[in-house]
């Protein structure tokens, strides 16, 4: 690839959004996401696929600016009154980031995929990579985990309303306020937890880093119901490729059995932030996060020097 010197931050480097410098210390953050439908509800699939998008500035330190959204839809098979609710999922989600929805492209499909291009920009003190993780920081997640084993239970219908009910409110929970606190403090790393699930969000992040981490598998936050469906077998084919991708780096202790591990490397949507940050400044975050978020934060582990395995949980 033909190098630029105004691109700070690209693929290469497994980081949560594309940087570019505009000028002095202006730079433009950008990312795209999209995806198939994972929830029955229109309206609930756009507001969830645009928390998602945006979710990669606010990783990054970056202030959302605007987006494009990108659509795929069978307009020749489906009423189109769903394409309107899953738009206005997406715009409504929008303007609660603050942002415009300016354009976007739509082509004609068998299967709905929905999704935005999110540009916003960062000063050049308030970049957060995933590269700075520092030996003795502690490790902050944002929201639970479990999004992927409820997806699953979705599509199999062996979900109760409940379980719907919380996860949809996870997914579509903005990481506007778990950013902004977070730019307030001497953050030095982040990423937010995905598709690769924690496992494998959090090995790239130590990977990029040169330490190690520790996690404390009783301090991970689930879904309710999540064991009892993977105990049943409803897991996702990616949260069992992300176990098998990160197994030799991860050490898993006797203590945990075969459904712990699937459930540390449960594949999310629209997860939460995964931060790290010096002890005092992750009590100070979640002092504030947690008196006004909808789902507490938690300290899950530390990052260490760098050890055989790269992860131990």
């Amino acid at each position: 690839m033909p190098k630029d010197d105004r691109v700070l931050v690209s693929f290469e480097s497994a980081d949560d959004a594309a940087v570019v410098r505009l000028d002095g210390n202006r730079f433009i953050v950008q990312s795209v996401d999209f995806f198939t439908p994972i929830v029955d509800d229109p309206y609930q699939f756009g507001q969830i696929a645009a928390a998602n998008s945006l979710s990669d500035i606010y990783a990054m330190g970056g202030t959302p600016l605007f987006a494009l959204n990108i659509v795929a839809f069978p307009i020749q098979d489906l009423p189109k009154t769903i394409l309107s609710k899953i738009l206005q999922g997406g715009a409504d989600k929008a303007s609660e980031a603050g942002i415009t929805i300016a354009g976007g492209h739509s082509i004609d499909d068998k299967e709905p995929k929905y999704g935005m291009v999110v540009t916003g920009e960062v000063e050049k003190d308030k970049l957060i990579k995933n590269s700075g993780a520092q030996i003795e920081d502690a490790l902050i997640l944002t929201k639970p985990l479990g999004t992927g084993i409820i997806s699953t239970a979705i599509k199999q219908g062996y979900a109760d309303q409940n379980q719907i009910d919380i996860a949809v409110k996870s997914m579509s929970t903005l990481n506007k306020t778990a950013a902004e606190i977070m730019n307030d403090l001497d953050v030095h790393a982040a990423t937010d937890v995905t598709g690769f699930g924690l496992l494998g969000h959090l090995l790239e992040m130590c990977k990029a880093s040169n330490v190690s981490a520790e996690i404390n598998f009783k301090n991970l936050d689930f879904l309710p119901g999540v064991r009892e469906l993977a105990e049943k077998g409803i897991i996702p084919g990616g949260s069992k490729r992300n176990l098998e991708f990160v197994n030799k780096d991860v050490h898993f202790t006797d203590s945990m059995s075969a459904i712990d591990q699937v459930l540390a490397s449960d594949a999310q949507t629209s997860g939460g932030l995964l931060i790290s940050l010096s002890n005092e400044n992750a009590d100070k975050f979640l002092d504030i996060f947690n008196s006004t978020a909808p789902f507490p934060a938690y300290k899950i582990g530390l990052i260490t020097k760098r050890t055989d395995y790269i992860i131990s949980i």
